[in-house]
């Protein structure tokens, strides 16, 4: 099939009605009994892939094809009920599957040591392991079909295609693994980046054990949410690599923000249906690091924080090493009897991607968790209460902003973009 791409140049972006056509075109012609729509979890909801989900259930069901979905969760935990419901609609919540990161996964392959040394410059010399979930590789699907947001991410440089498969519904190997090579190469070297180490590594499988063997169909969004309103810039549908190039193209006009002087204040808001931990909050120090000045202040406005990590293992590994930088993790990591920290390496990248290395200082104004537990992993703490007093998110206009005679850039949703201090970038 040949791929499909749409764009918008307009503000208002395409219609549902555009949108509805081109994927009810990339269905003709297709013989199908079974398909699995993988699209992302809640944390994606800004994604449009909810719309395209619901889209995509109806237009097939309405054909008498049995239709499962199984969001991309990663590490995360599972989309509740009412997530699911703001986010795919109608689709009833029994059709959800569960994806499991540490057992429900199978070994189709295997980067080899030089390959993976020869795209990380040396840093990282071990193979990496190649899982997906079974359900992928078992032939119960005619077509499996992914649907999600290209945006930019601090470990493959922009988000999804193969990524929504072997972090998505992948296992906890190539998860940790790829996400260590990711922290070890440097965040810079990857944000906002199409061939970043970790998307070159994801391509080598693509080619070796995906192309023409798993029958994925990826359909790509490229999305901006001014006032949280979803307005998808570009759609992209096809099987190859072709449609990922064409997203990235346009996220990265779409999705990168280059602030005219570094940032000495810069506030970011998380939405509390949408951010519940540091494990995903911590987008805010991750899409922001690029454009922060030295010395500089990132207030993190958090009211629904009240967790470090998605599930129990990495809570207790963030409360046991904390975000203290990247050398004093990779010196933790090196011990031998830090066992525990080596055995979770998705855990130790996120404390590396999760701390400035002391160049800002990173505070997280909470409300549902003990601000001496914010502070005992690193961070400076403070009531978010008092701190929304001054810095009203209902009041902060997207930018800069003058408050009481201080300059303060605001961000309303970090998971949209990434900003870049254009003399920090060259």
């Amino acid at each position: 099939m040949p791929d499909i791409s749409i764009s918008a140049t307009s503000t208002e972006g395409l219609s549902p009605e555009e949108i509805r056509t081109a994927i009810l075109k990339a269905l003709e012609g297709r013989s199908l009994s079974s398909v699995l729509i993988i699209p992302p979890d809640f944390t994606r909801y800004h994604s449009n892939a909810g719309f395209i989900t619901n889209t995509l259930w109806h237009a097939l069901r309405d054909k008498g094809v049995d239709v499962d979905v199984m969001p991309a969760l990663g590490t995360h935990v599972p989309v509740t009920e009412t997530q699911w419901g703001a986010m795919f609609g109608d689709i009833p919540y029994s059709a959800m599957i569960v994806h499991d990161w540490r057992g429900g996964v199978v070994k189709i392959g295997e980067i080899p040591s030089e390959v993976v040394a020869d795209i990380s410059g040396g840093l990282w010399k071990e193979p990496l392991p190649v899982e997906l979930n079974r359900r992928l590789v078992d032939g119960s699907y005619d077509l499996i079909i992914s649907p999600g947001q290209v945006v930019p991410h601090e470990v493959i440089g922009m988000a999804n295609h193969a990524k929504n498969l072997f972090v998505g519904v992948g296992g906890s190997e190539m998860i940790n693994k790829s996400h260590m090579i990711g922290a070890v190469c440097g965040m810079e070297q990857a944000m906002g980046r199409d061939h970043a180490p970790v998307r070159r590594l994801f391509d080598w499988v693509m080619e070796r054990f995906v192309y023409g063997r798993i029958p994925v169909l990826f359909i790509l969004t490229v999305t901006t949410a001014p006032g949280g309103r979803i307005r998808q810039h570009g759609l992209f549908i096809g099987e190859g690599r072709e449609c990922l190039t064409a997203a990235v193209a346009l996220a990265q006009e779409r999705n990168i923000d280059y602030v005219e002087r570094p940032l000495r204040k810069c506030v970011v808001y998380l939405d509390p249906s949408e951010f519940t931990s540091t494990w995903v909050g911590n987008k805010a120090i991750y899409r922001t690091r690029m454009a922060m000045a030295d010395g500089g202040e990132l207030l993190i406005l958090a009211p629904g924080i009240d967790r470090f990590g998605e599930d129990p293992a990495q809570q207790t590994l963030i409360r046991k090493y904390g975000y203290k930088g990247r050398l004093h993790t990779l010196e933790l990591f090196e011990k031998p009897e830090n066992d525990d920290l080596r055995a979770n390496m998705g855990v130790a990248a996120h404390l590396i991607h999760g701390s400035s290395d002391g160049r800002f200082s990173i505070t997280y104004a909470v409300k549902r968790i003990d601000k001496a537990e914010i502070e005992a992993v690193g961070f400076n703490a403070a009531d978010y209460d008092a701190v929304a007093a001054k810095y009203d998110p209902a009041r902060l206009a997207y930018g800069w902003n003058d408050v009481d005679g201080e300059e303060v850039y605001f961000i309303p949703n970090p998971a949209l973009g990434l900003w870049i201090d254009r003399a920090r970038l060259s």
